[in-house]
């Protein structure tokens, strides 16, 4: 049996000097050019089959081994976020106000360090993999679609298609040595909502002569908080959150309209069309009541992450064998956090996996999204690994 642990560990050096380089550059969603570059380059060297500029900024890559058999889809994510960096690491941000927040550098060195030892392998195993390194995962990015979304609709689900589908998260939610590996839903499925309340805008010392938007929008962000606690079962789970708010300039002037922002997370379809219905009562009954006109927007980022048992039972065993000193969580692990692997895995069956990559010991803690996020690189070596061989596994083995 190959010893990817082994292996991954040798390339270490790899894949740390690729995610330090990742780190220094990053680029925000559809503009990952130099990333895709590098990855792009990186593939050819392998002498796989590459194409680029999937989704503007993506690149597909397909690994033929032996003989043909399954086909195993590897997604990895590129892009960094619009947060100036405050780590101090010698690897810092060199583009201002950019930065990679979320451990998606860490994912495409994972995704290069996996495409080399299965290349290594590749006349040992039956089949195709597919590698996947999606731009625009952190969000729209002005675009109408997310990478995920995109990349489907430009056809990466065709030729070959895939018969499973792998994919991970570095997660400084938990430390290093823990991995979350479970079945059904693991992350929620992301709306992105606007409310544009418009009254009647006129002097703060006459507020009888106006139609008070902020007074409204007031009252219908404590509104919006009972569809979670009273028309959603304590037994399930919601999100509705604001988090934005925009109205007024002076502060004697009542402003002719007020913008409130946010986001709704749902596991469950059924708890997805209740809290939409609630949302859509709640704001136009709240604002009409008022006397406001009102006009909702919402815009639909990705459905849940759900993994197939299956799947998740597969690569929970190889985490097992080849971990067997790491905490290895299989009991539903979830997180009200969105991710559009999502769009992958509603057409193919898979597993989301999370590797824990915290390190406070370090100082390496920091949550998702902030300026000090970093991680403990040991991680890179668990994911490499752990993804190299769930899918040479699958390879090994024709259904």
């Amino acid at each position: 049996m190959i010893d990817l642990l082994k292996e991954a560990r040798l390339y270490f050096d790899y894949t740390q000097k690729l995610r330090r380089d990742f780190h220094t550059y990053p680029e925000l969603g559809y503009q990952e050019i130099r990333t895709a570059g590098i990855i792009s380059n990186e593939l050819h060297k392998l002498g796989l089959e590459v194409t680029s500029g999937v989704a503007k900024t993506g690149v597909v890559a397909v690994l033929k081994c032996r003989i043909p058999g399954p086909v195993v889809l590897l997604r990895f994510d590129m892009d960094a976020l619009p947060i100036g960096e405050k780590t101090g690491a010698v690897y810092a941000s060199q583009n201002p106000g950019i930065m990679h927040a979320c451990g998606h550098d860490g994912h495409s060195a994972i995704g290069l360090t996996v495409a080399r030892l299965l290349h290594k392998h590749r006349n040992e195993l039956v089949g195709t993999v597919k590698f996947i390194f999606q731009p625009a995962e952190e969000g729209l990015c002005g675009a109408e679609r997310g990478g995920a979304e995109q990349m489907v609709l430009e056809g990466v689900l065709e030729n070959p298609r895939p018969d499973h589908a792998l994919g991970l998260h570095l997660w400084n939610e938990k430390p290093l040595g823990w991995i979350g590996i479970s079945n059904g839903s693991v992350m929620a499925g992301a709306e992105e909502f606007k409310i544009l309340i418009k009254g009647k805008g006129g002097h703060g010392a006459i507020p009888n002569l106006c139609i008070d938007p902020i007074l409204a929008a007031s009252q219908t962000v404590i509104s919006l908080q009972s569809i979670v606690s009273r028309n959603v079962s304590p037994l399930q789970s919601a999100v509705v959150s604001v988090s934005m708010i925009h109205g007024g300039d002076a502060f004697n002037v009542i402003p002719p309209e007020v913008i409130l922002q946010g986001t709704i997370r749902t596991f469950e379809l059924s708890v997805r069309e209740n809290v939409l219905k609630r949302f859509d009562e709640i704001v136009r009954g709240t604002s009409e009541a008022m006397g406001c006109q009102v006009d909702i927007t919402i815009k639909r980022l990705s459905p849940a992450v759900i993994n197939d048992a299956g799947t998740a039972c597969f690569v929970q065993s190889i985490a097992h064998r080849i971990f067997p000193d790491a905490v290895i969580s299989t009991a539903d692990y979830i997180t009200m956090g969105a991710e559009d692997m999502a769009f992958f895995l509603e057409k193919i069956p898979g597993c989301y996996i999370f590797i824990g990559s915290s390190n406070p010991g370090k100082g390496l803690d920091a949550g998702h999204h902030h300026p000090s996020f970093d991680f403990d690189e040991q991680a890179l070596i668990t994911g490499a690994a752990l993804i190299a061989a769930s899918a040479a596994e699958m390879l090994a083995t024709v259904d």
